[in-house]
C-alpha cells in the first residue's frame, strides 16, 4: 500500500475526501488544500485519471522529523530513489511549504533536497555526475511542525488541464474548481442545468462528464506514465474498466448562454474536443456510442427564462477584478436579480470574488463556502429552497450571514 496525497482548491477538502472514498481510498489526514490517503498500486494511475476535483496527485516517499539541515539531508538520502527515477532524469524541487518549522528557508531546503536526491543515486549508480538530460521529474516538499513531508508528483501538469480546452478565452474558470461547484450544490444528472455565462463552457462540459460518468482524465497523459514504476498494461485495464462506466443511455439536459458570441463559439469547441474524448474512451471497449454535447446559444441572462419547473443554474459572472471594474460588476450584479424572477423553482450558485455580492443581487444565499480558485479568494453563494427568496433589507442581516460563512 501506498501513501498519497491529492491537492485541491483551499475549501475543498471535503468534497476531495468524499471523491477518494468513492474510490475505495482510505482517508488519512486533511490539510488546507489537501488531503492524505492510503491507496494499492492502482491508486497511482487511477486517482490522477478519475478525480474531478483534484489538482495534482502526488505519491508521499517519506515522512520523518527535520528539525536541522542534517536530518533533512539524512530522510531525503534514506529513500530509494533508484526505483522511481532513471539515470538521465532532471529532479526539479517545484515548491517548499513551510509551517511552524525550525527550517523555514525554502531556498535553502529545495538545495539540500536536491543534494540528497542525487548524492544518493551517485553512490548507487557509481556516477560522478547525472546527464539530467531526460524527463523532468517534480519533488515538492512541506515541513509541518518540524516534521517533513517528502511528495514525487504523479500528474505532471495540473489535473484541471484535461486536455479538451484549447481556447479559454479570458479569466476562464478552472475545470476543477467547477466540478466543485457542481458538487457543492449535489447536482444529480436528472435535475436540468443551465450557466447563463457559459464563457468556454467549463461548467456545462464539467457538468456533461459528470452526468454521463466520463472519467476527466481520459484526454491526456501524467508524469507517472515516465517513470519506472508505471505499468502500461495495468493502466490500459484501468482505462477500460473506466471506459465501461461511461453511461450514453441517460436523460441529461445540460445548456449554456452568453451573450458573446465568439465565446459560445470557443464552448461549442470544446465540448466538442471533450466529448470526442469521451468518444475515444468508449472506443478502448468498442463501442462506437457518442456522448451528446451540451447545447450552447447566444443570449443574454436578461434574456432567458427557465424551461422547466426545477433545475440548478450554476454562474461565474465577471468579478471586476480581471474583467471590466467594479462599478461595472456591481451593475450586473443587481441586475442579476431577475434570475430569481426568470428561473423561479430553481437553485442558484454563483461563484465571485466581489464583497458586495450580496448586497447588489438583493438576496442572501443559503450557504456561503469560501474557495481559493487560482489567485482569488472567492466565495460561493448557494440559493437552496424557501430562503432563496428573503430579500436583503438591512446591513444586520448581511453581518448574521457573514458570520455564517465563517
Amino acid at each position: 500500500m501506498h501513501t498519497l496525497v491529492a491537492l485541491c482548491a483551499v475549501g475543498a477538502e471535503k468534497i476531495l475526501g468524499n471523491e477518494l472514498k468513492l474510490l475505495g481510498y482510505k482517508l488519512a489526514r486533511n490539510a488546507p488544500g489537501r488531503v492524505t490517503f492510503v491507496g494499492d498500486d492502482d491508486a497511482l494511475f487511477r486517482t490522477n485519471l478519475c478525480l474531478r476535483t483534484a489538482d495534482r496527485v502526488y505519491l508521499q516517499m517519506a515522512a520523518f522529523d527535520a528539525q536541522d539541515f542534517d536530518q533533512l539531508f539524512d530522510g531525503v538520502y534514506a529513500i530509494s530513489w533508484q526505483d522511481f527515477l532513471r539515470k538521465d532524469s532532471r529532479v526539479v524541487v517545484d515548491k517548499v511549504r513551510c509551517y511552524k518549522s525550525t527550517l523555514n528557508s525554502e531556498h535553502s531546503i529545495q538545495g539540500m533536497v536536491q543534494k540528497a536526491i542525487y548524492t544518493k543515486l551517485g553512490d548507487i549508480w557509481r556516477m560522478q555526475t547525472l546527464p539530467e538530460s531526460g524527463d523532468e521529474v517534480d519533488v515538492r516538499v512541506y515541513l509541518d511542525e518540524d516534521r517533513a513531508y517528502v511528495l514525487l508528483d504523479l500528474s505532471g501538469l495540473p489535473l484541471h488541464k484535461r486536455g479538451y480546452r484549447t481556447d479559454g478565452g479570458i479569466a476562464p474558470l478552472r475545470e476543477t474548481t467547477a466540478a466543485i461547484l457542481l458538487q457543492l450544490m449535489l447536482w444529480r444528472r436528472k435535475m436540468p442545468f443551465h450557466d447563463p455565462f457559459c464563457g468556454s463552457g467549463t461548467l456545462p462540459i464539467e457538468a456533461t462528464l459528470y452526468a454521463y460518468n466520463v472519467a476527466p482524465g481520459f484526454g491526456r497523459r501524467f508524469a507517472l506514465e515516465q517513470l519506472p514504476i508505471f505499468d502500461s498494461r495495468r493502466a490500459l485495464e484501468i482505462r477500460r474498466a473506466e471506459a465501461e462506466k461511461i453511461r450514453t443511455d441517460v436523460e441529461v439536459r445540460v445548456t449554456g448562454t452568453d451573450i458573446d458570441p465568439q465565446a459560445v463559439e470557443r464552448a461549442r469547441l470544446n465540448a466538442e474536443h471533450a466529448c470526442v474524448m469521451a468518444g475515444r474512451a468508449l472506443n478502448l471497449i468498442d463501442k462506437s456510442d457518442k456522448v451528446p454535447r451540451p447545447d450552447f446559444d447566444v443570449a443574454g441572462f436578461a434574456d432567458i427564462t427557465a424551461p422547466y419547473e426545477q433545475g440548478l443554474i450554476i454562474a461565474n459572472p465577471p468579478y471586476g477584478e480581471r474583467l471590466g471594474d467594479a462599478d461595472q460588476a456591481q451593475q450586473l450584479y443587481r441586475d442579476m436579480g431577475a434570475l430569481f424572477d426568470s428561473f423561479k423553482g430553481w437553485q442558484l450558485g454563483v461563484i465571485t470574488a466581489h464583497k458586495k455580492f450580496q448586497e447588489c443581487i438583493g438576496r442572501y444565499a443559503t450557504t456561503l463556502k469560501s474557495l481559493k480558485a487560482g489567485n482569488l479568494d472567492t466565495i460561493f453563494y448557494m440559493y437552496t429552497g424557501e430562503e432563496k427568496q428573503r430579500a436583503a433589507k438591512h446591513r444586520g442581516t448581511a453581518h448574521g450571514n457573514r458570520r455564517r460563512a465563517r
